[in-house]
């Protein structure tokens, strides 16, 4: 029997090999890291998280006199102080799952898909209440499962549906379309409709991908339709959105207030802190800070903004171009349909263009929770995203991927 190569045993037969040391191999770590990560999107990510260090700090003295009380005066930067502590957390979070391997990326999805379901059905229970809805549990600080329950549902969904790889006879679109159906119904009892639209955006898009029949497409785009159509008769949430947005109440009338704050600045905006439309602005450090960019900062700089989320998703989406693992390419496209569309959703209801869902500006808004849960969704897309530069791909194509058997069984 052979003696280790680190061991004394081994010196005495002259083979024996010194410890790499703990530095050194760290190095090694890091340098196949940086040689492998995608740069651009890394330095995409940090732009937009450095508008949103400007961005709360402009919109913060608004949210802290919103909140003083004459015995009680909040801080003006009190949010972007904490703002300050939440990216630092929540970047040191992601640079950490982006030196993940694809399958440490998959167990830890999973993983965490599967604690953030368990949380949802105690939510109705044990959550905290915050402006008629019930979607918090206290954990030292407030957590959302639904935000860290979308990463791992683009995940859990990309594994199940990378099955169909193995073996083409599995039914896993009805799998992930039950999986899809208990989370919706566990958000609608919070109430959270937004979150369940952009949940199912998420499944749309990776059926659509995983290989569904051209014939279903209408069928699942009207079962969608018919679904808002019976949330609006038999769902008081959806109904009072709708009905804010189309003008039949005022309820939910904070969109009609972010649409007049983003156009008050015109083009090159009021300047920072010169705001005046934001200090009546509800949640202008978290669901209308996009509002807040338009009026201080200017119509250019919302633009700006949105040709940086506009160049993330598309180089995030190139970057599967070639890709030869189903699962990898799933679940990047699920990630990368999470961020982009929280984002956009965001974007259309500050320009009042779709009824107000509750959703932050992903890396941008203020928050705890919902920063961490951005942030390990961007880290677990920067790990299956890493490529090798030297090792050449197969080059297949989709239907390829979905069609190809295991010729090991």
């Amino acid at each position: 029997m052979t003696a280790p190569l680190y061991s004394p045993a081994a010196r005495g037969a002259g083979n024996y090999l010194p410890p790499v040391p703990v530095a050194r191999r760290w190095g090694d770590i890091v340098r196949v890291w940086w040689r492998e990560i995608d740069k651009v999107l890394l330095a995409l990510i940090l732009a937009l998280m450095a508008v949103g260090i400007v961005a709360v700090a402009a919109a913060s003295p608004a949210s802290a006199e919103q909140l003083s009380t004459a015995k009680k005066r909040v801080a003006d930067f009190m949010f972007f102080q904490r703002h300050i502590v939440f990216q630092m957390m929540g970047l040191t979070l992601m640079i950490g799952l982006s030196f993940l391997n694809r399958d440490q990326a998959r167990r830890l999805g999973i993983l965490v898909g599967g604690i953030m379901l368990a949380l949802l059905f105690v939510v109705p229970i044990i959550g905290e209440e915050k402006n008629g809805a019930r979607r918090w549990i206290n954990v030292g600080m407030s957590l959302q499962p639904s935000e860290f329950l979308k990463p791992g549902f683009a995940i859990i969904c990309a594994w199940i549906l990378s099955w169909r790889a193995r073996d083409p006879g599995l039914p896993v679109i009805w799998y992930v379309s039950g999986f899809f159906g208990l989370i919706a119904g566990l958000l609608m009892l919070q109430p959270n409709l937004g979150d369940a639209i952009l949940f199912g955006g998420i499944w749309l898009v990776m059926v659509l991908l995983a290989g569904v029949a051209w014939q279903r497409i209408a069928g699942l785009i009207g079962a969608g339709a018919a679904g808002l159509v019976l949330a609006y008769l038999f769902y008081d949430n959806a109904r009072h959105r709708i009905d804010g947005f189309l003008g039949k109440g005022t309820a939910y009338d904070q969109v009609d207030l972010a649409q007049r704050t983003i156009t008050a600045g015109g083009w090159s905006g009021t300047g920072l802190w010169l705001g005046i439309r934001k200090m009546s602005l509800p949640e202008a450090h978290t669901d209308y800070i996009f509002s807040v960019i338009g009026e201080e900062l200017g119509l250019i700089m919302c633009a700006g903004v949105v040709l940086l989320y506009c160049a993330l998703v598309m180089r995030a989406l190139s970057r599967l171009v070639g890709e030869d693992n189903l699962f990898a390419l799933l679940a990047a496209a699920g990630l990368i349909t999470q961020f982009g569309g929280q984002a956009f959703i965001n974007i259309l209801v500050n320009l009042k263009l779709f009824p107000s869902k509750g959703m932050t500006l992903p890396l941008i808004s203020y928050g705890g929770s919902s920063t961490l849960a951005v942030c390990f969704t961007l880290g677990l897309l920067l790990a299956i995203t890493r490529r090798n530069p030297f090792l050449a791909r197969e080059g297949t194509g989709l239907r390829d991927l979905i069609e190809r058997k295991d010729t090991s069984a």
